[in-house]
């Protein structure tokens, strides 16, 4: 009797293992702003539970994500930073680009607002002023997303930042913008990630509203032709799942503080 119910739960641990094995994983590689926000925990669990299978997150720089993708380390990235999606996709990296959703950036400000930039919706304009009174300003400085757009904006003001006053924290948006609250300072955020840490931080909005600040998200399948590896049906099935009337509501539902965090692409 004993040896029957030691075979007994042998083939039950056998049994789950299988079953374990047996869900499908699709590797993301996406912003840092798309975890830190909260987002990703209200798209994913929908998809998972539909496709049986298990989306394991790799959260980093749009940068990182797309060298992830150009090494097929994973199977689809989600960014936001347009002109590195095209050259991905156009170096033969990826296929099938979405459009997915959008937001804004935002120049953040300590109160006291020693540049003077603050009500302000010329974000070249502002980021002169902070650098001609070098007041401190901290940089995202991991080749992400918000990181490129800082440095066109920087480019755009006749800038090259550096000294004492300005930080590269080489950290994903959420710490930054704690990094930026402990020393005073201002920083770029996508709206998103600061909304989602509004009540940890001291720091205001003072710039917001120039169209050079407009954000939006792609979804890329990373190219089977080029990673034979690449997860091509669940990647598809991934892709057409956040362009999905389910995926369009949970986007706009998706608020914090009652504030909307992202929009979806029209």
């Amino acid at each position: 009797m004993k040896a029957l119910r030691i075979l007994v739960l042998l083939s039950c641990l056998v049994m789950l293992a299988g079953t374990a094995m047996a869900v499908e994983r699709l590797r993301l590689a996406t912003t840092t702003s798309t975890e830190n926000s909260g987002l990703l925990a209200e798209l994913l669990p929908p998809f998972e539970k539909a496709s049986d299978c298990k989306v394991d997150v790799i959260a980093v720089g749009t940068g990182k994500a797309i060298k992830l993708g150009e090494t097929g380390d994973v199977d689809v990235i989600m960014v936001h930073a347009r002109s590195k999606e095209d050259k991905f996709v156009a170096a033969g990296f990826g296929v099938d680009r979405r459009d997915v959703m959008y937001n804004d950036f935002v120049i953040l400000g300590p109160v006291n607002d020693p540049a003077g930039i603050k009500g302000g919706n010329d974000a070249m304009a502002a980021m002169g002023k902070i650098a001609a009174s070098k007041s401190t300003f901290v940089s995202r400085g991991d080749d992400s997303g918000t990181h490129a757009r800082e440095k066109q904006l920087w480019k755009k003001a006749e800038v090259a930042p550096a000294g004492d006053w300005y930080l590269e924290a080489g950290r994903g948006m959420g710490e930054v913008i704690v990094m930026a609250s402990e020393r005073q300072g201002y920083t770029l955020s996508d709206r998103g990630t600061y909304i989602a840490y509004a009540e940890k931080t001291p720091l205001k909005v003072v710039v917001e509203g120039d169209k050079g600040l407009f954000n939006p998200y792609g979804v890329i399948m990373v190219n089977p032709a080029k990673h034979s590896h690449v997860k091509v049906d669940l990647a598809k099935k991934f892709l057409e799942f956040l362009v999905s009337d389910q995926a369009k509501q949970l986007i706009t539902s998706f608020r914090k503080g009652g504030k909307q965090l992202f929009y979806v692409a029209e």
